[in-house]
Order: structure tokens, then sequence, then C-alpha cells
């Protein structure tokens, strides 16, 4: 464990004495922030308008019109804000030659490994820090409901891990930053579209592809449900990523 906490305090003050975390933060706030502001907005426009008319008073649903949308926004931007965070862990390690001493020194693999995706989920969960303010001028000056909202945060904390285990394991195979960050976002988008050609396929096959993709299980946290099989979904994605990066890193020993 003292290895651990060496790892990710080195870790964190690295991701904090670049730009990097302050420029991604700074840019997921903004636009998250500009979308909750659009979407409130607009219910805002609706409810006077929703004056005029009963039948429009009663379909309005603060939780529905903006909370909702707000999750669904902020899992996109976490899809291209993640690779921004991952793409230095171990691409930098191996441009400056640290990687080597790194490998010499009394650690485990699975420390490494933990440290730096420790790191780079607590800078994940700064990002997320902003979007709490939103939450509560909703909860100030309207009635959403408070599932939603826990539902919300749970989905996109998974999303995010997942995100950065499949993040960590490219970054060990490229010492160039940029290309593990193309490569990243890649990845991700293709699972993040993969259900797309299970209208093309065989019943079976469709399934498969539905289950593979990791937004279709973040759809009913957004929706305030929490489902066990989408939690667990994104617990072995991460788990099986991470276990592959372990591998990657041993086959970097066997090569010398």
């Amino acid at each position: 464990m003292v290895n651990f906490y060496a790892i990710l305090k080195k870790e964190m003050g690295s991701y904090f004495k670049s730009p990097i975390a302050y420029m991604v933060i700074a840019v997921f706030s903004v636009i998250s922030g500009y979308f909750f502001y659009s979407l409130f907005a607009l219910f805002g426009v609706m409810s006077v308008q929703s004056m005029n008319n009963p039948n429009m008073q009663s379909a309005l649903n603060i939780t529905e019109e903006v909370v909702g949308p707000v999750f669904s926004t902020m899992s996109i931007l976490v899809l291209f804000m993640t690779p921004f965070l991952t793409m230095r862990l171990f691409s930098e390690e191996k441009k400056s030659g640290t990687i080597e001493l790194l490998m010499t020194f009394p650690i485990k693999d699975i420390e490494i490994i933990m440290g730096k995706f420790g790191a780079c989920f607590l800078t994940f969960l700064v990002m997320l820090t902003p979007t709490i303010f939103y939450q509560a001028i909703l909860f100030i000056l309207g009635k959403p409901e408070l599932g939603p909202v826990i539902s919300g945060y749970i989905g996109i904390v998974l999303l995010g891990a997942s995100f950065i285990s499949l993040g960590i394991l490219i970054s060990t195979m490229t010492e160039n930053q940029i290309i593990a960050a193309v490569v990243t976002f890649g990845a991700l988008l293709l699972f993040w579209i993969i259900q797309w050609g299970a209208s093309f396929t065989g019943p079976v096959f469709a399934k498969v592809l539905i289950q593979l993709s990791i937004i279709e299980h973040y759809q009913e946290f957004a929706r305030g449900v929490i489902d066990t099989n989408d939690a667990i979904f994104y617990c072995l994605f991460a788990f099986f990523f991470l276990f592959l990066t372990m591998r990657s890193l041993e086959s970097k020993k066997w090569r010398g």
C-alpha cells in the first residue's frame, strides 16, 4: 500500500503541475455549464408558456427536461475529455525513459497500475465537481427528483472508470501522447457506437453487440434507474482492461 500511495501522490502532482488537468477541467466545466444553462433556460421559457395551458403545465417535468439531458450531455463530454487525462500516464514515462527505472524498483505492477488509475480517477472526480453546483441550483429553484440525480452520478462515475481503464492500456503501447489520445478516443467511440450494427446482424450477434455497447448500459442510469447488470458490466469492463494493462507491462519486461 505504501508504494501505491507513493505512485498516487506522484501522479496527482504531475497532473496539477502541468496545464493539462486544468485545461480539461475548464473545458468540461464551461461546455457542461453552457448546456445546463441552455436546458434550464428553455425549461423556464416552457414553464412561463404553460401558465396559459394547463395540459402543457402538467406535462412539464424538470427531471425529464433538464436532469436527464444534462447527464446525457456529460457522458458525451466524458468521451472527449478522458483521452486527454489518460494519454500521459505511461506514454510520458516511456518517452522520458523513466519507465525502465520504474520497472527496476521493488514495486509490483498492480501497484503501479492502480496508483496511476487512482490518480486519473481522482482527477476525473475533480472534473465532475463543478457539476454538483448545477444540481444544487436545480434543487434551489425547482423540484427535481433526487433518485435520477444520484443514479446519474453513479452512472457517469462508472462510465469514467471504464474509459480510464481502456485509456491506460493504450498509453502503455506508445510513447507518443497524441497517438495515445487519438487511439483511445477511437477505441472508446467504437464501443460507443458498436450497437449500431445490431440491426444488420442476426438476433444472437445483435444481442452481443448491444451488450458490448458502453453507452447502452448508461441509458438506464441517465433515466434514474440503477440496474445491477449495468453496474457489473462497467466493473468487468474496467477490470478486463486493467488486467490487459498488467499483461502489457509484463510483456515489456520479457522483451527487456
